[in-house]
């Protein structure tokens, strides 16, 4: 498959991994990382949002973890490849059975949010077979530092069921990103934050696109260091 170039770093892709996709940049370019000195990435499919945020912050160190071997390796050469390579370390790993006394100030998944079915399409990476959310959350809860934040992009349709467990957690939602396809049409992703600490709440609305193909203002700001936009 062709690669993905950004304006500092450059994504090899195979079809064995789930590819580059809008959900990815988002959270790449949106999670809450300016303060963060350790991130975990779960699932990492490509390596993208971390090469990503560590494109943001410079001084924070980086961890991936993914379940599936073929993208671990992708990964890996993602990372080596980028100029960021001596802050960036990723592992083959099951997140359910990983073990460690680090705590992270973020962590940070595009999780998979499909439930289990007959498809083979990007099954690992799209559907909760191998890690749900109550795994996530409560995982992600134990490896937290005490003002940490869990960064992840889901589907509308899981928000109050995520929200709920994560409050079950004693995780508290501290910025909630809805996100739109176009401006008039309904909610369909969002982007949540939660921390065990207590910490003003943010709201906002972010729209994709203005028209068919036509990125919105709010995207091509977003987006600016990292797209390589053709004019």
């Amino acid at each position: 498959m062709k690669p993905f170039t950004f304006r500092q770093f450059e994504i090899q892709q195979s079809k064995d991994v789930f590819r580059v996709g809008t959900d990815g940049v988002l959270l790449g370019a949106s999670a809450s990382v300016s303060h963060a000195s350790k991130v975990l990435e779960v699932g990492t499919g490509t390596g993208l949002i971390s090469l990503m945020l560590a494109q943001r912050n410079p001084q924070a160190e980086f961890l991936g973890i993914d379940i599936n071997k073929e993208a671990a390796q992708l990964t890996r050469l993602n990372f080596q490849n980028s100029p960021f390579a001596s802050r960036l370390n990723n592992i083959h790993q099951d997140f359910k059975s990983f073990n460690t006394n680090e705590k992270f100030d973020l962590v940070v998944s595009n999780p998979p949010y499909f439930e289990a079915s007959n498809s083979e399409k990007d099954k690992i990476a799209r559907q909760t077979v191998e890690l749900n959310f109550l795994q996530l959350i409560s995982k992600s809860a134990n490896l937290l530092s005490e003002d940490g934040v869990l960064s992840v992009i889901i589907p509308v349709e899981a928000g109050e069921v995520f929200i709920k467990t994560a409050k079950s957690h004693k995780l508290i939602l501290i910025r909630k990103i809805n996100i739109k396809g176009i401006e008039t049409a309904n909610v369909k992703r969002l982007i949540l934050e939660f921390s065990l600490s207590q910490q003003p709440f943010s709201e906002s609305e972010f729209i994709i696109e203005k028209s068919p193909r036509q990125y919105s203002d709010l995207y091509l700001e977003l987006t600016k260091e990292f797209h390589v936009f053709k004019k």
